[in-house]
């Protein structure tokens, strides 16, 4: 068995690819391991020929998939944009593994990502004993990616420098990455692309230019639209990381997550799913990303420190820890929901007691 923690999704998903790839017999672009049409049936899920159903990896609108996909066929980058834990790096992930059958040329945007960390880099024992070369030269993965004709992952395109940021400008727009120091440079092989993520919580911290923007198509994803779409989300990666992680606990009752998530989507608009009292918000983003962190503590505090069934208690934990991001102001809105929302419902009895308990 396995002990690899988190497995790529080319390698998690090899069989679903294999099965794509074979039954494929549309027109690929160059370099692509499937169609696009493909592509988008293994985002969003489906039902081949010959009866192998395809899972969803994202589960919401087709024509947002259908547009990001189409949108790397052309000589747009792609940038997905959203709140906090909308599934912007599980699609581009996802996406960059159907395409290139390789989800590993990624790039972390931080406050501080170099511009060698996009470029390139050198080796400095070699420049210092041999001068620039070949040899001394250190890829990255935009390199690498302009010359196996491979997608590129940007994640936190917006936590990068904005004078960093620029250094793509080039790349995108002549497909080429200069090298001035050996007289050269790479141009990209078809099948190159980029992809970024930023969030929209980011915004002013490291904008983008005019430049750059023009060189990206531009994606939003949503916060899932209904309850049962987010439910289904939650527990579909539950189930993914239960069995990854082999947790002695049972699969949680659907009833269990519908709660999670209601007391998230009621928090995340200010208002109760019956839409008869308004509610404070708290400061963080509450999101299905933390719906799913929060379910699955509650198992692992069920699976070994309990009975091995989740229950209130094991979730109320990762509930507050999630809610309070403030330990002040969050607390007070935690508390009056806790008060006027959680208490009156008759069989929430046991999260009101068990949430009451440790704040």
């Amino acid at each position: 068995m396995s002990t690899i923690l988190r497995s790529h999704a080319e390698q998690l998903y090899a069989h679903e690819l294999e099965e794509l790839q074979k039954q494929d017999s549309g027109k690929r672009p160059a370099n692509w391991k499937l169609t696009p049409q493909s592509v988008v049936t293994y985002l969003v899920g489906g039902i081949l020929k010959n009866g192998m159903e395809i899972t969803p990896k994202y589960i919401g609108s087709r024509r947002l998939m259908e547009i990001a996909v189409a949108t790397l066929t052309t000589d747009r980058a792609l940038l997905l944009y959203g709140l906090p834990g909308t599934a912007k790096s599980w699609v581009s992930e996802h996406i960059a593994a159907a395409i290139s059958g390789d989800s590993t040329m990624i790039i972390q945007g931080t406050a501080g990502t170099s511009e060698e960390a996009i470029r390139y880099g050198w080796n400095y024992a070699r420049l210092l004993s041999e001068g620039p070369s070949e040899r001394a030269l250190v890829e990255t993965p935009v390199m690498r990616g302009m010359k196996d004709g491979k997608i590129v992952r940007i994640e936190e395109l917006t936590r990068i420098g904005a004078d960093v940021q620029d250094t793509l400008i080039t790349i995108l727009s002549e497909k080429t990455l200069p090298v001035p120091e050996l007289n050269t440079e790479v141009q990209a092989v078809k099948g190159f692309n980029v992809i970024a993520t930023a969030n929209n919580r980011d915004k002013g911290v490291n904008d983008l230019s005019s430049a750059l923007k023009r060189r990206f198509n531009t994606v939003i994803l949503p916060v899932p639209d209904s309850m049962d779409e987010e439910i289904d989300i939650v527990k579909r990666r539950v189930e993914s990381f239960e069995k990854v992680m082999e947790l002695p606990a049972e699969k949680p009752a659907l009833e269990e997550i519908r709660r999670i998530v209601t007391i998230f989507r009621e928090l995340r608009s200010g208002v109760t799913l019956d839409g008869k009292t308004k509610i404070k918000v708290p400061s963080g983003t509450l999101s299905t990303a933390e719906a799913i962190s929060v379910v699955n503590n509650g198992l692992s505090m069920a699976g070994y420190f309990g009975d091995g069934q989740l229950k209130a208690a094991d979730l109320a934990a990762g509930i507050i820890g999630a809610v309070i991001k403030d330990p002040v102001q969050d607390k007070l809105v935690w508390q009056e929901y806790l008060e006027t929302v959680v208490k009156p419902r008759a069989e929430w009895k046991d999260i009101y007691r068990a949430c009451r308990d440790l704040v």
